[in-house]
């Protein structure tokens, strides 16, 4: 386990809040909370942030997802825990995280796109890019969980 490197917050605080703004206006997207909440938690998992998974984790739980859910989630496609939208917000998370994998195919954007209209897509990959972003942060600079 490695300590924390550096307060990014304080050493670049013109960029932290642009960051902040970008997840202020994700505060007001039609995404449903808990699936916002699940897609920041997969995305983290992926990455290896702990700092997020447990922020997250209990950002969920506060907006009334279960833990059994949030437990599920590593083997999401193996459960019947999540919804169609679910499973393609959460294909859709894996596979954007998963970028240089994994290529975006039209398939499964065509699949994700008969659950989500244009925005909440837009909104949901967004959504999808600003956990990445903040994950790299808290990776990089080594955050722990308090």
């Amino acid at each position: 386990m490695s300590t924390q490197r550096i307060y990014y917050r304080a050493v670049a605080p013109h960029t932290f809040k642009a960051m902040l703004g970008l997840e202020q206006a994700l505060g007001e997207t039609l995404l449903e909370r808990s699936l916002h909440e699940l897609v920041k938690i997969r995305a983290s998992q992926l990455n290896g942030c702990a700092y997020c998974v447990d922020l997250h984790s209990a950002d969920a739980l506060k907006a009334g997802e279960t833990a059994r859910r949030i437990f599920a989630l590593p083997t999401w496609e193996e459960t019947p825990f999540f919804s169609a939208r679910e499973r393609a917000a959460l294909a859709w998370t894996e596979t954007l995280t998963l970028v240089a994998e994994r290529h975006a195919p039209d398939e499964l954007y065509k699949e994700v796109a008969e659950h989500f209209s244009e925005r909440e897509l837009a909104e949901l990959t967004f959504a999808i890019a600003t956990i990445n972003a903040w994950n790299r942060l808290g990776v990089g600079f080594a955050l722990q969980p308090e």
